[in-house]
């Protein structure tokens, strides 16, 4: 039924309840005619018409345009604002439950930007819930309704970092780029440069190195232009991977402090966490000589991620980052307390920080001589990669496994580690 519909039929019911003919509601203001096809939905009345027939069924206007009472319509923004809220402050299993809630209250079902916001918010608490293939399949449904195009850019940029964070790199450059190919005519604006900052690290992590540091240039030129934090923050953060990645330590530090300044200064909670992590990483492979300093940070870091509504995807890197930290100072047990965290915040299995917390687990017992424990955690390692899509990212990980297994004397297993990097590089 379409909203005409809707909207006479709800006239009509509450006009028999009152017990009044047609013409009696149409005296002496509108004709009985109209207020016949009013109801039939062959008439859309106007704003100042649904008042007054409002106002003359003695119901709210809220009622007749929505299907639900000002106290009702009241009670679900209500809801929704404590969902967002938990959502906000890190509460993601509390804020997931809330929105799961309101999107089965019937009231919401004739309330479609309500209820459209609601889905939303359930896809980023799945997301952060660390229940990434869930989020895709509800921004998947959002996707293919009538939005803004403020909100589908929204859907796209989400729905290309959960395809990002699941490994499905070509799915996450398809979305960035279908939507961005929509707007080449348009001016940047602050919600298209994270998008495109979202497909820049996609770009990175399936190893278009070339692609990704040409797009970084357009980005940077785009957020200069706007002047905005939002975009300063998302290309400059993006362009620190893509420096990172193609080996240039100090320029990835440096545009990760530059977006970390105007972070600090304009973000929300969420995204300094995440933001924090970035700028410790790169400041540690950096300058290794602050390795001490460097950990500390990161100890704040984990804290401030559990206080904020980060994913399980961010607070189990934060978690592996520092266990990296430990390890590099030393400090073993710690290391080896953060690794196992890390790893039980991600999926079992098919997740590279899983298998980046079983490699450092292998390294750190080999530091000890504990060979069995270490073999153990080494080979293990190949669960975590095997069911993931190749990309440069897994590649990387197989490689740097067979460097491990050759220092713990497994040459088998070392040729088994380097043919599968190679597979994954596509060679």
């Amino acid at each position: 039924m379409t909203t005409s519909d809707l909207v006479g039929l709800r006239i009509k019911t509450v006009r028999r309840q009152r017990g009044l003919s047609q013409a009696q509601l149409a005296h002496p203001e509108l004709s009985d005619s109209y207020v016949s096809l009013i109801e039939s939905g062959k008439r859309t009345p106007t704003p100042a018409v649904l008042e007054l027939l409002a106002q003359k069924l003695d119901c709210s206007l809220s009622y007749l345009i929505n299907g639900v009472t000002a106290e009702q319509m009241e009670d679900i923004e209500l809801a929704l604002g404590y969902a967002r809220l938990a959502l906000e402050n890190g509460e993601v299993q509390e804020a997931r439950t809330r929105f799961a809630e309101l999107l089965a209250n019937n009231n919401l079902t004739g309330l479609t930007g309500l209820r459209q916001e609601t889905e939303f918010g359930l896809a980023l608490a799945t997301e952060a819930c660390g229940e990434l293939d869930e989020a895709i399949s509800i921004l998947l449904r959002l996707r293919e309704e009538d939005q803004s195009p403020e909100r589908r850019i929204e859907i796209a940029m989400v729905l290309c970092r959960c395809y990002k964070e699941s490994e499905r790199m070509t799915e996450a450059v398809e979305v960035g780029e279908q939507m961005l190919a929509g707007n080449t005519r348009q001016p940047w604006t602050d919600q298209l440069v994270e998008l495109a900052a979202t497909l820049l690290a996609a770009y990175v992590l399936r190893g278009d190195l070339l692609r990704a540091r040409q797009f970084a240039a357009e980005l940077l030129n785009a957020a200069d232009a706007l002047g905005t934090p939002r975009s300063i923050v998302a290309a400059n953060w993006n362009a620190s991977t893509v420096a990172y990645a193609t080996g240039h330590n100090e320029e990835a530090l440096s545009f990760a402090e530059r977006a970390m300044a105007v972070q600090v200064e304009t973000g929300q909670p969420r995204s300094i966490a995440r933001l924090r992590i970035t700028l410790l990483q790169r400041r540690l492979r950096a300058r290794p000589a602050e390795v001490e300093s460097v950990r500390d940070g990161l100890r704040a870091a984990v804290v401030e991620h559990e206080q904020t509504s980060t994913s399980r995807t961010d607070r189990a890197r934060s978690h592996v980052e520092l266990a990296f930290a430990e390890y590099m100072t030393g400090n073993y047990d710690k290391a080896v307390e953060h690794a196992v965290t890390g790893r039980s915040l991600v999926p079992e299995f098919g997740h590279v920080l899983g298998a980046e917390a079983n490699l450092l687990l292998g390294r750190i017992y080999g530091a000890v001589g504990r060979e069995g424990e270490a073999s153990g955690h080494v080979a293990s390692v190949r669960d975590w990669l095997t069911p993931l899509p190749h990309s440069r990212r897994p590649a990387a990980m197989w490689y740097a496994t067979a460097e491990t297994m050759e220092q713990l004397g497994d040459s088998d297993g070392a040729v088994e580690a380097y043919q599968r990097a190679l597979a994954c590089a596509g060679l």
